[in-house]
């Protein structure tokens, strides 16, 4: 599966409206932000697409995975996109990796935690914010957000001092590079320092 794929789900009362561009996609954020009710609305509208209060809108089938069978539950889904919530401990494993990158499905999955068996995108990391709130009988509106932006400067930027959290062996390796640039490196002593070192 290539391309972008835009997903709408939506009830009366909240709608998720986001494009996915990579067959990876992560979603974090903290607790009560949407994650998980996204994943459950898609599961709600997979197991009952015509009697639930759930709508969806997307080119591609969606599924969710999930649970000590998802093995079995991914070899029957293909060309799709697969919905995974935070929990499942499979997503971590060496297995899995090797499993999604022979198939054709896009991913998303929710997880707090890093996941360094898989080969997504730091691009492709997106957090949920609520655009807006109308009233108890209007729809919340969510969207997706990049958590870590292109901020490209347009011109070199030379630091007069280096802050460095740790003071033992990371204040080593960065006194040494900077030392080969001219530049003054501090060790702060912790990271509750840091921002002391910042004002004064």
């Amino acid at each position: 599966m290539k391309g972008t794929h835009r997903v709408i789900i939506q009830t009366k009362r909240l709608r998720y409206d986001f494009e996915l561009r990579r067959n990876i996609t992560i979603i974090r954020g903290d607790s009560a932000t949407g994650k998980t009710t996204l994943i459950d609305m898609i599961q709600e509208y997979v197991n009952n697409p015509s009697g639930s209060p759930v709508e969806l809108t997307c080119d591609k089938a969606c599924h969710v995975l999930t649970g000590t069978l998802w093995r079995e539950q991914l070899s029957a889904m293909q060309d799709a996109i697969v919905f995974i919530d935070e929990g499942n401990e499979f997503v971590k494993s060496k297995d899995f990796s090797k499993e999604i990158q022979v198939t054709d499905n896009y991913y998303v999955i929710v997880s707090r935690e890093g996941l360094p068996t898989l080969p997504y995108s730091v691009d492709e990391i997106y957090g949920i914010r609520t655009s807006g709130k109308y009233g108890t009988l209007k729809q919340y509106y969510h969207e997706f957000y990049r958590i870590y932006r292109d901020n490209t400067l347009a011109k070199t930027v030379k630091p007069e001092t280096v802050i460095i959290e740790d003071s033992n062996s990371g204040y080593q390796f960065f006194d040494s590079v900077c030392s080969d640039y001219d530049l003054k490196c501090i060790s702060a002593g912790g990271k509750s320092n840091v921002f002391h070192h910042l004002n004064f």
